[in-house]
Formats: C-alpha cells, structure tokens, sequence
C-alpha cells in the first residue's frame, strides 16, 4: 500500500492520534475517505471525457498511455509491427523488383 510498511503505518496512526486527537479522528478519516473518492471520480470523468474527445481507436486509453512515448508506441506500434512481420515472412527485393518495372509503353 504505497510502499507504507507495517511500522510506518502504526507511527502514522499513533501521530494522528496524537495531533487530531481521538475525539476527531473518527471525522477527519472519513473526510479524507470522501475526499479520496471525489479525487477519484473526478479522474474518472477526465478520462472518460478524454476518450470521448480523441474519437475512435482510443476505446482502450489508460491515463498511464498519455505519456508521449507510451501514445506512440500504442498507437504506432501496431503498424510497425505489421510491417516487421511482412518484412520477416518473405520480403525478398528480387520479388520486389519484377514487380516493379516500368511498362514499355510508357517510354
């Protein structure tokens, strides 16, 4: 849970025992449990707008894919791949080349 370790989450405790006291502990737990859960629904309603906004092909965006290299490699990346595979399933230049000439009519 956040990298918190057992004993850092009991110093944390006894702290806001210490500093809130036991009598408003109980409200501000659930303030910040409130909180938490509007923070989160707002981050949910951004995404949902975003992919909305951006169109089709981004059904699937995740709010880690908006990093710049991570959006390319998605969005890029399934091309690339299409064509490293045509490359590697027979992609010969002497093929490429009978395909390729030039009709003698036109010259």
């Amino acid at each position: 849970m956040f990298g918190i370790g057992a004993g850092e989450l009991i110093t944390l405790v006894v702290l806001a025992l210490i500093l809130i006291g036991p009598d408003r502990l109980p409200n501000v737990a659930t303030d910040a449990a409130k909180l938490v859960k509007r923070l989160r629904d707002i981050a949910n309603t951004a995404t949902a707008e975003l992919r909305e906004n951006l169109g089709p092909g981004f059904e699937d965006l995740e709010v880690t894919d908006l990093h710049p290299k991570k959006l390319l490699r998605k969005t890029i990346g399934n091309s690339l791949d299409e064509i490293s595979s045509d490359i590697n399933s027979g992609f010969s230049l002497e093929t490429n080349k009978k395909k390729a000439q030039i009709d003698p009519d036109l010259l």
